[in-house]
Parts: structure tokens; C-alpha cells; sequence
């Protein structure tokens, strides 16, 4: 299979079950994981993934779109699935349909789906986000109570749970603004009480927070960048030494990989790539990857890359093209077409982090993941 393609991403199996158990470990026995794949599974393949969890009896999965929702019922995924990003009306009969548990905050998803849900005689599960200083998806509290005596009023919607999202918890230390969303969390889940809302699942604990404050675990977290072997930040690993959280044996589960198409010999001071942005001063050997900025490998790496060949560096030259790029194999013996070209992950002793390209391209190691290219193969090996 993989004869045919000329990059392709490989995921390692064994890496994500050790994950998951590390998330399991992280908690008690009472709490549930959620295994977080939205967003193709950070880059990783969506139904790969959950493949992949589902051995490990994952208690939940959380995804961004009703597509993906859809998609894994389809690949006869039968955990439930809760959709953590807007669902529009127009789509709300497919959640039925499928038995999909939406996050609600709007009176119009509540209304269409009572009506969906009555006509179809079945029941709708949701969870109510609220807002606890974000200031992106959720109910405000000062509408909170007119949205729980609306939900009430549903009798085939069923509350099953609620949630939060932290701003301030993966980029500081300090962590006095995620203790006050942890109030503001608590307040809103007294007035569901109130209201006569039971609660079976309050979740709020993504991956930073499972690992910093046990005490917010409750009933279920929400496992994401950590299900892929990756840390949420520094800083989120400094704060765990901090606080003497013990150790996260996380394992990154990805290597992203490509072959060589060409090989060829260059002159002394001749200019390599696009606007003749590189120079060679001495006789050189460059390799041609098809590989580009299409496919998620990204432009602000042009003359500052680099990835390995038969476990040595070599560096990018000149501009990440569309679909191609430059690499200088000079320094490297026996290199020929279509040997094969780590770009992230491990070869030998060496090995291209999430983290390293993040830091050459000045953004974050979930960017990295996430951006490859969905339509590249995902393989599972081991």
C-alpha cells in the first residue's frame, strides 16, 4: 500500500492505548474519558483513531461537526459521540437520526430538536455549555435560568451533562483566572440543581486541567492534544512539577513521512528555489520532496527546516513550494530516489518534534498536527 503514495502519515497504535491509559491513570475509577477527535483527530485521522480507542473502551468521544459525528457512525462507531461545536438547524435531524448528543446554548437548537425528536418519538441527549469567562460558545449567566426553564419545558431532550472551557489554564502558571471559572462553573451547576436539572456528566478538565487539578476531574474530562502523546505547553509541564503531579508517560503517536522523487548534483554559487532565496557556495547534492505547503508542510519553514534521511539532518533549501521542496543531501552518503524522508517523527537516534516545528514557524505544536493535510493516507502500524 504504501508503494502508491508519496507521503503518507503513520500512527502508532500502541502510542495512543498508552495514552489513553495514562488519562486513565490520571483519574479515579469514577471519572469517564472523553477521547477528544475533532479536527480529523488533531491531524492524526478520525476514524483511525477511534479505531483505535474504542479497543481501549473508551468511555466517549467529543468531535467538532455533525460530518464528523456522521462519519464515525457510518465506520460503525458505537461509543457515544458528543458534537462540541455548532450544529446548524438545518442539520439537527441527523443528530437524532443518528443518536448523537449535541452541546447546546441557543434557544433555537432546543426548540428544533424538541420538535425533531417529538415527531420521531425518540429522545435527544445535550449538554449545556455555559459561559465562564471565555467569551465563545455558551449560555451567559445572566440567561442561564430562562434557558434552563426552557430545556425543562422539552420532555424529549435530556440533559446529560455540562460543561466549560478554560481560557487561561495550557499558557501561565499562574492560575488564578481558571479558579474563578471553576466558581462561575459551580454557580451555573447550582442553578441547574435549582431547576431540577440532573446532571449526570460535568466535564470542563481538557487535558492541561486533568493533569494540573484533580479536584475539577468530576465525571468525565476531556482528553485531547495528550491522547496524541503531545503536551498541552511548558508551561502545563512546569505547573505539573510545580505541583508534584507525578509523571505523564505521554507517547506522540505520529510520523509524517515522504520519499524522495529526484536527486541531483548543483554547481558552486548557484541559487536554489524560488525568488533565488538560497545560496550554495560550494558543489552541492539536493533531493526533491513532493511534498508542500498543500499539504500542510509549511511555508515559514523555507530555509529554516530541516528532515532526516537515513537518520541524518538535512536542511531545507530555498522556498516550501505547493508540492515540492529542496532538501541538501550533501553531507549524506547513498542517498537515491525514493528513499524514505522523515518530516515529523523519529529516524535512528534523531528525531523532528511537533514542538521544533512550532517553534520554527512560530506557532503551537496543535497547529502543526492538525494542519496535515486530511487528505493524505492515515496508516495505523504496530
Amino acid at each position: 500500500m504504501l508503494s502508491e503514495h508519496l507521503t503518507w502519515v503513520e500512527v502508532s497504535k500502541s502510542a495512543v492505548l498508552n495514552n489513553i491509559e495514562v488519562a486513565r491513570q490520571s483519574v479515579s475509577n469514577k471519572t469517564k474519558v472523553m477521547a477528544i477527535i475533532k479536527a480529523n483527530a488533531y491531524g492524526h485521522g478520525l476514524c483511525e483513531v477511534a479505531a483505535i480507542a474504542e479497543t481501549a473502551d473508551i468511555d466517549y468521544f467529543g468531535v467538532n461537526s455533525i460530518h464528523e459525528a456522521v462519519k464515525l457512525r457510518n465506520a460503525k462507531i458505537k461509543k457515544p459521540i458528543l458534537v462540541l461545536g455548532y450544529v446548524p438547524v438545518s442539520a439537527l435531524k441527523e443528530a437524532v437520526m443518528h443518536d448523537i448528543t449535541l452541546v447546546a446554548y441557543n434557544d433555537e437548537t432546543i426548540n428544533k430538536l424538541q420538535e425533531i425528536a417529538s415527531k420521531y418519538k425518540k429522545d435527544v441527549k445535550v449538554h449545556i455549555k455555559v459561559e465562564t469567562g471565555l467569551h465563545r460558545q455558551g449560555v451567559n449567566p445572566e440567561k442561564l435560568e430562562e434557558f434552563c426553564k426552557l430545556v425543562k419545558s422539552k420532555k424529549n431532550i435530556i440533559v446529560e451533562g455540562m460543561s466549560t472551557h478554560y481560557a487561561n489554564i495550557e499558557d501561565t502558571t499562574e492560575h488564578s483566572y481558571a479558579k474563578q471559572q471553576i466558581e462561575n462553573f459551580m454557580d451555573a451547576y447550582e442553578t441547574m440543581k435549582h431547576y431540577g436539572i440532573n446532571i449526570k456528566y460535568r466535564h470542563t478538565a481538557c487535558t492541561a486541567a486533568t493533569m494540573l487539578f484533580p479536584e475539577i476531574h468530576f465525571e468525565m474530562i476531556r482528553f485531547g492534544i495528550g491522547l496524541y502523546g503531545l503536551w498541552p505547553s511548558k508551561e502545563t509541564k512546569i505547573s505539573a512539577y510545580e505541583r508534584k503531579r507525578g509523571e505523564f508517560n505521554l507517547k506522540p503517536a505520529l510520523t509524517w513521512k515522504t520519499k524522495i522523487a529526484q536527486v541531483k548534483d548543483v554547481d558552486a554559487n548557484s541559487f536554489i528555489g524560488y525568488g533565488c532565496s538560497d545560496f550554495v557556495t560550494q558543489k552541492s547534492k539536493i533531493a526533491i520532496l513532493p511534498i508542500g505547503y498543500y499539504d500542510g508542510y509549511d511555508r515559514k519553514l523555507s530555509n529554516v527546516g530541516y528532515v532526516l534521511v537515513r537518520g541524518k539532518r538535512a536542511p531545507i533549501r530555498g522556498r516550501i513550494c505547493m508540492n515540492m521542496c529542496i532538501i541538501d543531501v550533501t553531507n549524506i552518503e547513498g542517498v537515491s530516489a525514493e528513499d524514505e524522508v522523515i518530516l515529523l517523527g523519529s529516524d535512528g537516534e534523531d528525531s523532528i518534534s511537533a514542538e521544533t516545528l512550532a517553534a520554527k514557524i512560530g506557532t503551537i505544536n496543535y497547529e502543526v498536527v492538525t494542519r496535515i493535510n486530511e487528505g493524505l493516507p492515515r496508516i495505523v502500524v504496530d
